[in-house]
Formats: C-alpha cells, structure tokens, sequence
C-alpha cells in the first residue's frame, strides 16, 4: 500500500518509530539494527514500508533501504517465519550477511536471531537459496555506483568471493568474513591473497 513514508521522526524504541508525515503519526515496526542507524528526534527520514494487513490488525515494517526490505519480502516467504522473526534476522545481520549465509549454508549464524532456531534457520537457507544472489552481495561489498558489471568489477568479485570462501575455511562464520572483505579498500595491485591478509586484521 504504502511504498515509503517521507516525514518527521518523532520517537524511537527498540522495536519501533513514529514518523509524522501530512499530520499523520505513523507506528513503524522496525529492527534494532534500523533503529540503531536512524538520526536524532526531530529529523527528517525516508523509511521503506512493507504493509501487513490481518482481520485483526494493521501493521507497517519500515526499513533505511530497498534492499532490505526485498530480504524481508523474501524472508517471510519462508515457514515459520514472520514478520517479527523477519526483524529478528535482519537485526543481528545485514542483507549482504544474510545472502551470503544462505549461500554458505551458514544456519548458525541465521540461528542466531532470537526466536530462530536450527531447524528454521536450515529452513531460510532451503527456501531462499535459489531466490537470492551471492553476486549482488559481491556487488554491494565496495562497487558503488554499478561499475561492477564490467570486466574489472567481474574480477574484484572473484577475489572477495575467494578470500570469503578462504576466510569461512579457516573457521570464521560467513557473516564476520562478509563483513571484513566488505571493510578491505581494493587496489590495482591486490590479489585474493592480500585481500585476505586486510580482512584479517578486521578480525581481532
């Protein structure tokens, strides 16, 4: 129903926001993670929405970008899991995190939401695992603005890719190798070896 909401934020809790938009105080369901990143009372925000509407009830999870709400789209397409264990798994792992554990076939670290137990996380990473791309997490861990198409982006993805798959080996989960490659700033000259070596200093 509704594709964003543009307004005021008036309060912030833990599972939710106020946004006040043409007089009109909407209640947003939010992760912590959400909650954590949205600017001070008073200021301005866009919030992407995603409407649930029951005979009983009439709710609105909001999220920072598109691409996190496509992966709670895609999440509570999965059994047992709702909008509230959508959240869940979207506050303790970001949207790349999360496509590149299901990829990885990584349940605990997805079992790590509260709520979500081994049997559901094994459960997203059945269910999504031919819905989702590794290759836009790879976009996303340092292309900004869609040159990864090309063949030099074809390349840089390759080597995050390998240096990821080298850091779950050594026992790292694919969340914490996603999020050190994500941090290592590429050059001309890196190879997956020394990719490898920079996200390992992100790991201490």
């Amino acid at each position: 129903m509704y594709a964003y909401i543009k307004g005021t934020l008036e309060e912030i809790t833990e599972e939710a926001v106020v946004v006040e938009a043409g007089g009109i105080g909407y209640n947003i369901k939010v992760s912590t993670t959400t909650a954590d990143l949205l600017p001070g009372i008073g200021s301005e925000v866009k919030i992407y929405t995603y409407t649930m509407v029951r005979e009983d009830s009439f709710s609105l999870y909001g999220f920072l970008t598109r691409d996190d709400l496509d992966i709670f789209k895609k999440l509570i397409t999965v059994s047992g899991i709702g909008p509230k264990g959508g959240l869940a798994i979207l506050s303790v792992m970001s949207a790349d995190a999360l496509r590149f554990a299901v990829a990885a076939g990584d349940a605990k670290a997805i079992a790590k939401a509260p709520g979500v137990g081994a049997k559901t996380a094994e459960r997203v990473i059945l269910d999504l695992r031919d819905k989702i791309s590794i290759e836009d997490t790879l976009r996303n861990i340092g292309s900004a603005g869609g040159a990864a198409a090309d063949t030099a982006g074809t390349i840089d993805n390759r080597m995050k890719r390998e240096a990821i798959e080298a850091l779950t080996a050594l026992g790292y989960s694919a969340s914490e190798a996603t999020a050190a490659v994500k941090k290592v700033e590429l050059s001309e000259d890196d190879t997956s070896e020394t990719i490898l070596k920079q996200a390992l200093r992100y790991m201490f």
